[in-house]
């Protein structure tokens, strides 16, 4: 198991890699204590049946840049294979600002290929490689140093059965021509905006029950606070204030020390010093918000406006559809998108790109009455009407 320590030995490994057709890549991090994820190790591994062609890259070794790294994911001649690439992605881009191209997702591509909605990488590695992963080392501290070699056999397992199941899935891609649907789920992973948190924006992320905009406009201003201090700070935005310290503090609306002593869900050190200064601002702020400023959020769908019996034969449509793709249903289409379309949207993921190839056109054609539903034992079949 080697393990890289310097730019010179990165660069050689990523010099070799760039003569083969793909690696695989996966991650460790920790990100309990700080905002943005601190990336403990790298893993690397280039075609092959043994560990010999993979490697361990640790980036807390001193002086060791990960610039080589980043110059292979721009080469577009190798594709870069990982399993549930978002987390590993977000911590590219925020350390370098740089997407790995070409991408390929073996979890969006199983579950393109029926492996069911959001399929781990242990039940990959046991239906498609015929292995088993060691589970030993999963809640372990990546930041320590030095690493055992069970910890580094259990990461360096997560890019050697990798090469199995990408070869395998990308083969059934190739037979069944859905390669295109893949690249399709894959454009939200590599858009900068999936990875950026606007403070101004991060009270879209908290949930809250009461939603006039007179209360919402002082849980923008206290989010806003609380994601611009834990950003600034890089320490997790709950170390702040939890969300329902959030919610509370919208609701009784503290205008001075006093008032926020009485909190009974705020931490003790968010009554004083910064914090406690920054959410009383907040809350002023939002408290004196113009009506004309004040945040609305779209009005949930009108019940009376759609029709629960076409809603329902939506449903029996997409498990039809479901059974016949192979693809799991929640992928194809969600129970919002089914209601939106029963009541005359057409603005809806399911009726896009390749899911509109797969369910949204016999979903239109249902609710213009063009086809029917029929059942024929346990299967349903499309009826086209005259």
């Amino acid at each position: 198991m080697k393990t890289l320590t310097s730019t010179q030995e990165l660069k050689a490994f990523c010099e070799e890699a760039r003569q083969h057709p793909y690696v695989t890549i996966d991650t460790e991090f920790l990100r309990e204590r700080t905002y943005y994820s601190k990336l403990c190790l790298v893993q690397l591994a280039m075609p092959g049946t043994s560990d010999d062609t993979a490697v361990l890259v640790d980036p807390l070794a001193e002086g060791l840049s990960l610039e080589p790294l980043y110059d292979l994911f721009r080469d577009t001649n190798v594709v870069k294979v990982f399993h549930a690439a978002r987390q590993d992605l977000e911590i590219f881009f925020i350390e370098a600002g740089v997407f790995p191209t070409p991408l390929f997702d073996t979890q969006v591509a199983a579950m393109v290929c029926g492996f069911g909605d959001q399929v781990g990488y242990e039940t990959l590695v046991r239906k498609i490689a015929k292995q088993g992963v060691d589970k030993s080392s999963r809640f372990t501290d990546w930041s320590r140093r030095p690493l055992t070699d069970a910890q580094k056999r259990y990461a360096l397992a997560d890019v050697t059965h990798l090469r199995n199941i990408y070869e395998f899935l990308d083969a059934k891609l190739q037979e069944t021509g859905r390669a295109r649907w893949v690249q399709e789920e894959l454009g939200v992973l590599t858009t900068p905006g999936t990875y950026i948190v606007k403070p101004e924006d991060a009270w879209k992320r908290v949930k809250t029950r009461t939603t006039t905009p007179k209360f919402l406009a002082v849980v923008r201003e206290l989010a806003r606070f609380r994601e611009a201090y834990a950003q600034s700070r890089n320490i997790p935005r709950n170390r702040v204030f939890k969300d329902d310290a959030l919610i509370e503090l919208a609701s009784t609306k503290p205008a001075n020390a006093n008032d926020l002593g009485r909190s009974r869900l705020l931490l003790r050190e968010a009554r004083k010093g910064e914090i406690a200064d920054g959410i009383l601002a907040a809350v002023k702020a939002g408290v004196e918000c113009p009506p004309a400023d004040m945040p609305r959020v779209a009005n949930a769908k009108d019940k009376s406006q759609v029709n629960p019996a076409l809603a329902d034969l939506l449903r029996v449509l997409l498990k039809s559809k479901t059974e016949c793709s192979g693809v799991a249903s929640k992928l194809i289409a969600s129970a919002a998108d089914l209601d939106a379309i029963a009541s005359g949207e057409r603005d809806v993921a399911a009726l896009k790109g390749w899911r509109r190839e797969v369910f949204g056109d016999d979903a239109l054609r249902l609710c213009d009455g063009e086809i029917a539903l029929s059942a024929k034992g346990t299967s349903i079949k499309i009826v086209r009407l005259p």
